[in-house]
């Protein structure tokens, strides 16, 4: 019995040390980062969503985010401001002049050199890469080429970029995923102790969606489309699909409005629900490359010790109010997907966050034990992550300038949201007022008609529509125009609309 009892010390005495030494040790961290990704087509979020068993999983590991925004953008390009928030931490106003020119394609990337030349007066200097390198991290990086910071992309130690929208490995979601592989099974055979920083972005669900025929033909799609005819395996319609949207946006000229591949200017049925199958079988992709990459972490032992964030730049209408782009402000476009797992993560766990992605920067510095640059914005949520609190902010804005100026303007507080729009030299003003608990898919009257019932097998309720227009909520109205208009201040928003003094 007496060498029973030493045996368990000794096993329980390792276990502690064990335990001590993975909390005497920073953290790795991997961000996965999607290209265009409506949250809702994720279980956790999605009233119809598509096959991601590992996304899944991380979600059961770990937080999901209900409430997580970017901020929006000055450019077409959405996606472009959107990762230099992520790396900077920074407001969406204060990253107008920021470098996103790319090298030549033969371009050779000497991340130590390029480092030697920064000094704390260049913004990269205080971007995602620069902070952790300066900390001890490894930091790599592999994603799409183009529409990002390229002044944060020189300071990864080790890069590599290609915008991979095919379906085959070489040119699809396959290579992104096998570039961190790879890096993870040299880190093991050379059995590397230093925390690692891994942005790892892939270049899909973006159009051109081009699926593996398997999994094309399970949601129903033909690519590239048009269909003549509904496919019945193809994803429903959105319950706010329209084939129209009631009023110009303000932007004419739009790739996404004229020239998506597959769709160009049709809205009809089977177009859309074709659309639908080919972004679902690509996100079904990714998550099988995510599982891969999990599976090797596991496997190298290091798995206990890593966060994993999984996110997007932004969401997509595809077909959601009449529209196909991110150049909007409504829910499918202005909220992202977060999920994080990792040390300290309550499992199965949900918050509501009322986060940016700009917020992520000093979070990570948070978790890393990492002094916050005086130049971020955002806000920790580290607070939130580890469940002693629920938000991190009251107010959340949201913008889209890259059209006809101002643009649109969005706020929300609590329920209530306001959209505003001044758009085509004054033609077009108007607001929209939504109740986001009652109404959370945006409904308008046009929702209401007999014709997109029928389409969308959805009837809206009478309050389900904009309140902006409706004497009984003017107070409201005032109210969240009110507060539009200071967080437009406070975040340096240079515009003003028609009746904003």
């Amino acid at each position: 019995m007496k060498n029973v009892y030493y045996l368990m010390l000794v096993i329980l005495t390792v276990h502690r040390l064990e335990a001590q030494n993975l909390n005497d040790k920073k953290p790795n961290f991997i961000i996965i980062v999607t290209d265009d990704q409506d949250a809702k087509t994720l279980d956790v979020y999605g009233d119809q969503s598509c096959d991601t068993p590992e996304i899944d999983k991380l979600s059961k590991k770990g937080m999901t985010f209900h409430s997580a925004y970017h901020m929006g953008s000055y450019r077409a390009a959405v996606c472009t401001p959107s990762r230099i928030m992520l790396m900077t931490g920074r407001y969406l106003w204060e990253t107008t002049g920021f470098n996103v020119n790319y090298p030549p394609l033969n371009y050779v990337h000497k991340a130590a050199e390029n480092y030697a030349k920064i000094s704390p007066a260049d913004p990269a200097y205080f971007s995602l890469p620069a902070i952790f390198k300066r900390n001890g991290y490894y930091t790599f990086r592999t994603s799409k080429r183009g529409n990002s910071y390229e002044g944060a992309n020189l300071l990864f130690e080790e890069r590599y970029d290609k915008k991979n929208r095919e379906a085959d490995p070489e040119n699809g979601s396959k290579w992104h995923a096998d570039k961190v592989i790879k890096y993870l099974e040299k880190r093991k055979t050379k059995q590397e102790t230093q925390p690692f920083l891994i942005y790892l972005g892939f270049s899909h669900p973006h159009d051109p969606r081009h699926g593996r025929p398997e999994l094309l033909k399970k949601y129903g799609a033909i690519d590239p489309g048009p269909p003549d005819i509904v496919n019945k395996r193809a994803p429903k319609l959105p319950i706010n699909y329209l084939p129209k949207h009631p009023f110009p946006v303000g932007h004419p000229d739009l790739r996404d409005k004229n020239e998506v591949e597959g769709v160009m200017q049709r809205r009809d049925e089977a177009t859309i629900r074709n659309e639908k199958g080919k972004e679902f079988a690509v996100i079904e992709e990714i998550d099988n490359q995510i599982g891969r990459v999990i599976k090797r972490l596991k496997s190298s032992g290091e798995l206990d010790n890593t966060y994993i964030i999984f996110t997007s730049d932004h969401g997509i209408a595809v077909g959601k109010h009449g529209l196909m782009g991110k150049q909007n402000l409504y829910q499918h476009s202005l909220k992202v997907p977060f999920i994080v797992s990792g040390p300290n993560v309550e499992k199965q766990s949900s918050s509501k966050g009322n986060i940016y992605l700009l917020d992520l920067l000093p979070t990570l510095c948070d978790l890393a034990n990492i002094e916050i640059p005086d130049s971020v914005d955002g806000k920790s949520f580290k607070q939130v992550l580890f469940g002693d609190q629920q938000t991190i902010r009251d107010v959340l804005y949201g913008a889209y300038s890259g059209g006809t100026k101002p643009g649109i303007r969005a706020v929300i507080k609590g329920d209530w949201k306001l959209i505003k729009y001044d758009v085509l030299e004054g033609k077009v003003r108007k607001n929209q007022l939504f109740n986001i608990k009652e109404n959370p898919n945006e409904l308008l009257l046009e929702h209401h008609q007999q014709g997109i019932i029928q389409l969308t097998g959805n009837k809206p309720s009478s309050n389900q529509i904009n309140l902006a227009e409706d004497p009984k909520y003017s107070d409201k109205l005032k109210e969240m125009e009110k507060l539009l208009f200071s967080e437009m201040e406070k975040v340096g928003d240079p515009f003003r609309f028609w009746n904003q003094n």
